[in-house]
């Protein structure tokens, strides 16, 4: 991912002058001291005047006139002489000083008043080994570190400065080992700098245990560390270097697609043969010949080696002896097929190994033979050579035959160990070099899948591709799948100037051993408030961090407040690509600091929360192209640990109390953010234990900060920029935000520890944090989120927006959350559009690395890694409680299976919570690939009994018929019939209904009747209630309940036990004069108090306050439903009154825009009696059931509008994309199958035997040709030699087993392909190729259908217009990252 190189507006160092002060002018304690050039020095007074003579001569007034003269004429030829000597010293000294500059000009040695140790002020220091030495650099002390040194400590002060020497070529290596270096007011450390990176290797290492009293503690720093205090300069700056990038071609496990090969038995007696073929490493055939016990064996084989076709891969090991019955014929044969030179003479217990291709001679054979001695001792035979598959991926066959301690052992092994090459998609050759470490993440579940590679040579590698040591374990994606973008991250660990802390081999002392095997004391650097200057660039720090201690994390801004230029510093402070990785605390930790930009930086492998945002009022941050992978669980909060760590860390809870893992802990995250005003652009998290990018949010401020900020407001401060992120492979979500932290300590009254996670903050964003001012909608734009083990998103609050982003293979896609039910919440709004959906894909995933669960899955129905559970119901969407708005977004891949079901649209699983009837599905597409749209549960595994009130109410809205085929309908459960009617059409398989109407919430609270069930009928369905078990515990004084009713019906509501004393019903959002019917069930007996009134909750006031009059029959209350009048039939038991909306809504508000119109009835009575009236209200009230609205017609025509308008969701939205898919059909599948090629969903099909070619624009993806071909013949051959112009994407489908498919393979290769493919018993081929190029795309591509195994449908996308291709980089191309970078930073 190429971003803008590193910042370049910084000052050139300038040198200060020797003895001078290290402050910049104008520098006041206590406040921040910019880094600021010095002022212009002040003009030396002038020389006093000569007298016009000497004294003596004034005094010698009897001298001579002549001898006057004679005297001046002498003084004037000395000073003559004098000036002439002056002349040739400067002259002199001139040509010595253009001769030296020439000379270090000609050696390369060039002052650059840019570099720190290009200072002439400074004095070389060699202090070499002082382990003991407390060394104190002050003013006066301009020290370059030229060689290696080891110092007790180290303290720059008061004017102090030391400098890492450099070289030209790099060839220094500096060492500076101590345990600590402490830079205090004045003193300044520089390795490089912006303007002049250090070339050479600068290695700190910070010494020290944790349990050496020897070594005293710093206050305020501990040990192990590096300090900048106020008025302290630490300036980092490494050479430049790309800090990570993604594949662009996957690497499978082994790195093979076939998984390689791997055998090895004892007493395999005779020849053991395998033959592999050449353009893909697939094992073809395998069998033992006996050729010492059997001489047909031997003839069998013989056979066997003629009938090979010439160019597979024969591989023969023997096992014990294979000498006694083998012919000559067979012997023959080795020779003129395989070109053996030994198996003539082999001899009895002889090793023998043998690997060549079939026809290619002695050149392509590998042959040994060891001699055996006896029954413990004998040679090891082995036999290898290396190929490249057709695709460029290079592997090795082997075979060995040995004796070891008396067992006669043979073997084979294909592999590609030390010959997998990464192709990258940034230019990283000059910058990644061999030796090199580097990180792979995780493109599945696990963030365990995150493996480490050292950098091998690579002579043949283009600027884009490095070769690895080894070969990896797991599947690592490199591209574009089902339209998500699931690129592996490529991360570069390794740096020039290295910060490491020394270690133990194992854990010691108070290190937290109980929790770890492993030494956690690491180093630590800290920089603390009124700094001069701190700026880091291209550093690895690795092995810090401490974990047995707060505020030691590997990099800490601590108290530092504004350090931007709102802060006074004319060049803001940042870090700038870092790599942090094996750190044992956090990876960098912003502590009450705003203004920082952190970018380009790598963080892997950590304990604790990674990018860390401490105490809730740290703002305008920016985090620009980081990433951060395999953050795993640690103890310092509540918020770091995992179950194991919450339970067992009980030291700052009350008393005996035991946390609660799911609601206090379990919130490790590689992204911590505390304050919303934060920004967030082009970062990845790709790999926690529980968070990729968690928003978590402080009611006030904590820790150190406390009291600093009076109130945060967290929860009402407007997202900053969050634009283009990216996260997976999360075990509980990719993105969170919600929930706050504890802000008091234990207690009785309250157990749980400080700053605990707690379940009370609501984002609720507003205009300057007030909630009086209009709301301010947080943009979630360009969000990638793929293979979390639960939730792609989960998002609580308003008013969200989420737009132009992707989830896939995640438990549950995206689940919003409301800010809370009325009357908490005010109506906020979440919004999701142009987004996309993918429930399972075909990225497969490897079965190890910690994940769980493996079974058949996706479209194909093939074995898979699955999040959750085998039986989990994947959900795209989740419906929780609302409103949303979902709107122009496509869904595709859920299938269902017998273990679980899989819907594009579900709903929170057991579910006590609220639905609105206002969550509106819209202008939604579902690609072919969709089997279940939505889901309305059903009772089993993970829905239980599918009874509670949320499950029961589960409704959407769909607005124009996308999801249903029916415009302006409501889908909800089958088996409510509160919002039914005649007209309604069932969906069986999603447990669901489909009706017309209007629809709204009645929200009922009721007090002094704990543990009531509610029974709500509709009297056109008095034999189907609704039975409602209430929100709150069965325990609990009051209850709510949240029913949907169709509008403009009648309602009877019944109790389970003595009806509540006082009961109050708000109407939720109802329109403007819509109603409904109700009748609450009292005894005979009963007296009433009925009101009506309007809620402000803004001012906590009711208003309109208007008591309920009665009226003697219910046909005397129905021909009043505007009145507020009551009814009591005493006979049913039945109280009638209308609920009836006066006042329109605005927005997505649950209430009038008057404010929430309740009505209030309290009861009396001495009853005591169950009260459910349904015997006596039915059949007396009962109706006919009929439709308030008719239903639609059934719309068959697909939606013009619907869907995404993007086929690609990727973290370069700067790049566009060519989504091809080839469908290509063998003669067993003819009959049946269609074949074509689609290009941007615009399909080609073609029905006859033959080759189907399309060349597509690489430059504007426009289709350029389409052409057939019966068979391979002259004329296909010319033009695929001359009819395809430069530039081309080239796509091949094929039909029926086209005539001379063999006559094809050679003229593929000039489409990119590594060589000639052997195609002789393939039945079907799709290529991907481009022409044009003198290196191929890593994208070229060929896929062969053979037998059983069918290509079915193949899908490739395709990057467009880049440079490598040949074609014009666009004129001024803006990219938004940037441009947004600029407005987060305010840097132009």
């Amino acid at each position: 991912m190429p971003t803008s190189d590193g910042p370049s507006r910084y000052p050139v160092f300038v040198a200060l002058p020797h003895g001078n002060p290290p402050r910049c002018p104008g520098y006041v304690p206590g406040r921040v001291a910019p880094v600021r050039s010095p002022p212009p020095a002040k003009a030396p007074p002038p020389p006093p005047l000569k007298p016009r003579g000497p004294p003596q001569q004034r005094q010698q007034t009897a001298l001579s006139l002549s001898e006057g003269n004679r005297l001046r004429e002498l003084a004037q030829n000395l000073q003559r002489r004098k000036n002439t000597l002056i002349c040739c010293g400067a002259s002199l000294g001139a040509f010595l000083f253009t001769l030296i500059l020439v000379l270090s000009l000609k050696s390369g040695n060039v002052l650059d008043e840019n570099c720190p140790d290009h200072d002439p002020s400074l004095s070389s220091w060699n202090p070499g080994l002082q382990p003991d030495k407390a060394v104190v650099v002050r003013r006066g002390h301009l020290f370059r570190l030229e060689s290696s040194a080891t110092f007790h400590s180290l303290t720059i002060q008061s004017g102090g400065r030391v400098v890492f020497a450099d070289s030209v070529d790099g060839s220094k290596n500096i060492t500076l080992r101590t345990h600590h270096i402490l830079i205090e007011d004045g003193g300044a450390f520089h390795i490089g700098s912006p303007k002049c990176r250090y070339r050479s290797h600068a290695t700190i290492a910070l010494i020290g245990r944790s349990d050496n009293k020897a070594v005293p503690e710093v206050p305020g720093l501990g040990r192990k560390f590096i300090g900048v205090m106020g008025g302290g300069t630490l300036e980092l700056h490494g050479a430049e270097r790309v800090s990570w990038s993604l594949l662009t071609q996957s690497i499978p496990p082994s790195g093979l697609s076939t998984g390689g090969y791997a055998f090895q038995k004892n007493f395999s007696r005779g020849i053991n043969l395998r033959v592999f073929d050449q353009d893909t490493s697939a094992l073809l055939f395998d069998r033992r010949y006996d050729t010492h016990d059997s001489r047909n064996d031997s003839q069998w084989l013989t056979k066997l080696l003629r009938s090979l076709p010439a160019g597979s891969i024969v591989a023969l090991a023997v096992g014990d002896s294979a000498v006694k019955s083998l012919l000559d014929e067979t012997k023959s044969a080795f020779k003129e097929i395989l070109g053996s030179r030994f198996s003539y003479d082999l001899k009895y217990r002889q090793a023998w190994a043998l690997v060549s291709v079939v026809g290619g001679g002695n050149t392509s054979c590998s042959e040994e033979v060891r001699e055996h001695e006896n029954l413990n001792t004998g040679g090891r035979a082995v036999a290898r050579c290396n190929f490249t598959t057709i695709n460029g991926v290079g592997f090795s066959v082997t075979a060995y035959s040995e004796w070891k301690n008396g067992y006669p052992i043979m073997g084979f092994q294909v592999n590609a160990a030390d010959q997998v090459v990464l192709n990258l998609q940034d230019d990283v050759q000059q910058t990644w070099k061999p030796g090199d470490s580097i990180v792979v993440a995780s493109t599945d579940y696990s963030m365990h899948q995150a493996e480490e590679f050292t950098l091998l040579p690579c002579p043949d590698c283009t600027s884009r591709q490095v070769r690895i040591q080894g070969k990896p374990r797991y599947n690592h994606v490199g591209e574009i799948i089902d339209g998500v973008d699931m690129r592996a991250e490529v991360a570069l660990l390794s740096r020039n100037i290295l910060i490491h802390g020394e270690m133990e081999n194992s854990c010691y002392g108070n290190n937290k051993c109980q929790y770890f095997n492993h030494d956690t004391f690491g180093g630590h650097i800290k920089v603390l408030a009124n700094f001069s200057s701190v700026h880091l660039s291209h550093v690895e720090l690795k092995n810090m961090g401490q974990q047995g201690e707060k505020g030691r994390y590997p990099l800490h801004f601590h108290l530092c407040g504004d350090v931007d230029q709102r802060g006074g510093y004319r060049e803001p402070t940042y870090v700038d690509g870092l790599s942090i990785h094996h750190s044992f605390s956090r990876c960098l930790t912003v502590h009450a600091t705003n203004g920082l930009l952190v970018k380009n930086t790598v963080g892997y492998d950590t304990l604790g929360h990674c990018f860390f945002l401490e105490d809730g009022i740290e703002q305008r941050n920016t985090f620009y192209h980081n990433l951060g992978l395999l953050t795993q669980p640690g103890t310092l909060l509540p918020t770091d640990r995992n179950e194991t760590l919450c339970t067992s860390i009980r030291d700052n809870v009350y008393k005996g109390y035991t946390p609660s893992p799911s609601t206090e802990c379990k919130a490790v995250s590689t992204f911590w953010i505390a304050n919303p005003n934060n920004n967030l652009i082009s970062n990845a998290a790709a790999g926690s234990q529980d968070a990729g990018i968690w928003f978590v949010f402080h009611s006030s401020s904590t820790g150190d900060s406390h009291g600093l900020v009076p109130e945060t407001k967290a929860e009402l401060t407007p997202l900053g920029i969050f634009y283009n992120n990216r996260v997976h492979s999360n075990f509980k979500a990719g993105l969170f935000i919600d929930k706050g932290v504890k802000t008091t300590n234990a207690s009785a009254a309250d157990p749980r520890e400080y700053l605990c996670l707690e379940n009370s903050a609501r984002f609720r964003p507003h205009q300057n944090a007030d909630p009086a001012r209009p709301r301010v909608a947080a943009v979630i734009d360009t969000l990638i989120s793929f293979k979390n083990n639960d939730l792609g998103a989960w998002i609580r609050g308003g008013d969200i927006v989420i737009q132009n982003s992707a989830f896939a293979d995640n438990g549950v896609g995206l689940s919003f959350a409301s800010d809370g039910s009325y009357p908490k919440d005010e109506g906020s709004s979440q919004e999701v559009r142009q987004s996309l959906f993918v429930g399972e894909s075909r990225n497969r995933g490897t079965n190890g690395g910690q994940n769980k669960y493996w079974g058949v899955g996706g479209v194909d129905k093939k074995m898979r890694t699955l999040p959750r559970n085998r039986t989990f119901p994947i959900r795209g969407f989740q419906i929780y409680d609302g409103p949303v708005r979902l709107t122009r977004s496509t869904f595709r891949g859920f299938n269902y299976t017998s273990e679980r079901y899989t819907s594009a649209v579900g709903f929170n699983l057991k579910n006590t919570w609220q639905l609105t009837p206002r969550n509106n599905l819209t202008q939604l597409s579902f690609h072919p690939t969709v089997e279940l749209r939505a889901f309305f549960g059903r009772p089993g595994q993970w829905f239980e009994e599918n009874d509670l009130d949320g499950d029961k109410n589960s409704i959407f809205h769909d607005v124009d018929g996308s999801v249903t085929g029916y415009r302006d309908t409501y889908v909800g459960r089958a088996d409510n019939y509160l919002i039914q009617h005649p007209g309604c059409v069932k969906m069986p398989e999603w447990n669901g209904v489909t009706c017309s109407g209007r629809y709204s919430q009645v929200y009922i609270q009721t007090w002094g009747a704990p543990g009531l069930s509610l029974s709500i009928s509709r009297d056109e369905y008095p034999d189907a209630p609704l039975v409602l078990r209430g929100i709150n515990s069965q325990g609990a004084s009051s209850q709510q309940y949240q029913p949907v009713l169709m509008m403009s019906k009648s309602y009877t509501l019944h109790w389970s036990g003595p009806a509540p004393r006082e009961l109050v019903l708000s109407l939720i959002n109802f329109d403007k004069d819509a109603w409904v019917l109700v009748g609450l069930c009292y005894p005979s007996n009963t007296t009433f108090q009925i009101m009506g009134d309007i809620y402000d909750r803004q001012r906590n006031v009711f208003e309109d306050i208007t008591d309920y009059g009665t009226v003697s029959s219910l046909a005397e209350l129905e021909a009043k439903p505007t009145e507020r009048k009551y009814f009591f039939d005493k006979l049913a038991g039945l109280l009638w009154f209308y609920l009836r909306a006066r006042h329109g809504r605005d927005g997505h508000s649950y209430c009038s825009m008057k404010g929430c119109e309740r009505v209030k009835v309290t009861a009396t009575t001495t009853s005591k009696q169950t009260c459910n009236c349904t015997a006596k209200a039915y059949p007396k009230y009962s109706k006919t059931p009929s439709a308030v609205l008719s239903m639609p017609t059934l719309n068959t025509k697909p939606c013009k509008d619907c869907g995404a308008q993007q086929f690609v969701f990727s973290s370069e939205p700067w790049t566009s994309y060519l989504q091809t898919q080839v469908k290509s059909v063998s003669s067993k599948e003819e009959k049946d199958d269609p074949s074509f090629i689609t290009v941007n969903e615009v399909t080609m099909p073609f029905s006859q035997p033959g080759f189907f070619l399309v060349s597509v624009d690489a430059c504007s993806g426009k289709v350029i040709k389409k052409t057939f071909f019966a068979k391979m013949d002259n004329k296909m051959e010319q033009f695929l030699k001359t009819g395809i112009p430069k530039r081309s994407v080239v796509l091949m489908a094929t039909r029926g087993q086209p005539e001379s498919l063999v006559d094809l393979a050679p003229h593929l290769v000039s489409f990119g392909l590594a060589k000639a493919a052997d195609l002789r018993t393939k039945d079907s081929l799709a290529m991907w190729g481009f022409l044009g190029g003198s290196l191929p795309p890593s994208w070229v591509s060929l896929q062969t259908g053979q037998g059983d195994d069918v290509l079915g449908l193949q899908e490739r996308y395709l990057p467009l217009g880049l440079e490598s291709y040949g074609c014009s980089p666009p004129a001024a191309q803006t990219r938004k990252d940037l441009e947004l970078l600029k407005k987060a930073t305010g840097l132009q």
